[in-house]
């Protein structure tokens, strides 16, 4: 057979192999359980706050520009195993490529500029993300604890001002807050609270652990505070998780905009039964969120939850400005 021959028949089964995995990939990519309508997210949830977006908008800008790279790098791969394999026939060393300073500049200069645009869109949606309002709608300490989570509602259940006489920086409960976030709390915030157990369940979805109720429409800080190891507080629909730590604050702001009962969880590993760390999160109207605090205190659940570690007041306020 001559040797042109030769190299054709050669290259039959590299290409036939390269038709396989191309067809691999193919029903790999169309046999996974997401819709039509799932795929643009790219295995995100739904968003259901206003902010949610922006990080859902990160996340898509970020795939393409892997997938721009990767698709790049396949085909530079593919293009050299298919045309510069060596001949059966030939044993000579192809020629060899050195010091080439235009080639060393472009892939020194390339990635470069990739992780400079990638950081400047990181820093941008990270700086308004947690940027909180002065005055926000509400205030929610999340305390978390092992093995669950507190909500302290700081909010002025009965409507009046007046009540109760002593501010919430005199709250031994709320000793850990620095004042900055308890300020935005509104004047005569007596407070009620919800603490769960790992075996509580949701009565209407089932689903484990206790549920803190936001109303929809509506600015809610979270102010984050832990009594004992490291956690972080994510509620899987909003797209953002934070780390709640013992001896500092930690503070992001949202606005629900679906009404629904959704999934929360522990996302850092805290210990032995970190798995068990759930909870739920139920967003409804602002008259049903209203009625729900009544209700709490009703049930005999005025006050707050021990927030967490004490610190000193210089260590308190240390940090003034307002993230």
């Amino acid at each position: 057979m001559s040797p042109n021959g030769s190299d054709r028949s050669s290259r039959r089964p590299v290409r036939r192999k390269l038709l396989q995995a191309l067809a691999a990939g193919a029903v790999l990519a169309t046999a996974t359980g997401c819709t039509s309508k799932d795929f643009p997210r790219l295995g995100m949830p739904t968003p259901v706050t206003e902010e949610a977006p922006r990080i859902l908008s990160l996340w898509q800008g970020s795939w393409a520009a892997a997938l721009a790279v990767g698709i790049l790098v396949w085909g530079l791969i593919i293009w050299s195993v298919i045309f510069h394999r060596r001949s059966r026939s030939k044993v000579e060393v192809p020629p060899q490529t050195r010091y080439n300073m235009p080639i060393e500049a472009l892939y020194t200069v390339v990635p470069i500029i990739i992780v400079s645009v990638l950081f400047y869109f990181t820093a941008r949606d990270e700086n308004k993300l947690l940027t909180n309002p002065d005055k926000p709608q509400h205030v929610v300490n999340v305390v978390g604890f092992q093995w669950s989570w507190a909500f302290n509602y700081l909010e002025d259940v009965d409507g009046n001002a007046a009540t109760p006489a002593k501010p919430l920086r005199e709250n031994k409960e709320l000793d850990a807050i620095p004042d900055r976030f308890l300020k935005k709390a509104p004047q005569g915030a007596e407070g009620v609270y919800e603490v769960g157990t790992p075996g509580e369940r949701n009565p209407q979805t089932n689903n484990p652990g206790p549920t803190l109720w936001l109303p929809k429409g509506e600015t809610v800080e979270f102010v984050l505070t832990s009594r004992d190891v490291i956690h972080s507080f994510w509620v899987v629909p909003f797209l953002m998780k934070q780390d709640v730590i013992p001896g500092h604050t930690n503070s992001f702001t949202v606005t629900p905009n679906k009404e629904g009962t959704f999934l929360g969880k522990c996302a850092e590993l805290c210990g032995q039964d970190h798995s068990r760390m759930l909870f739920n999160v139920k967003v409804v109207s602002p008259e049903r969120y209203k009625a729900h605090l009544k209700e709490l205190a009703a049930k005999g659940q005025t006050g707050y939850q021990p927030a967490g570690i004490a610190q000193t007041d210089h260590a308190k306020n240390a940090e003034t400005k307002n993230k």
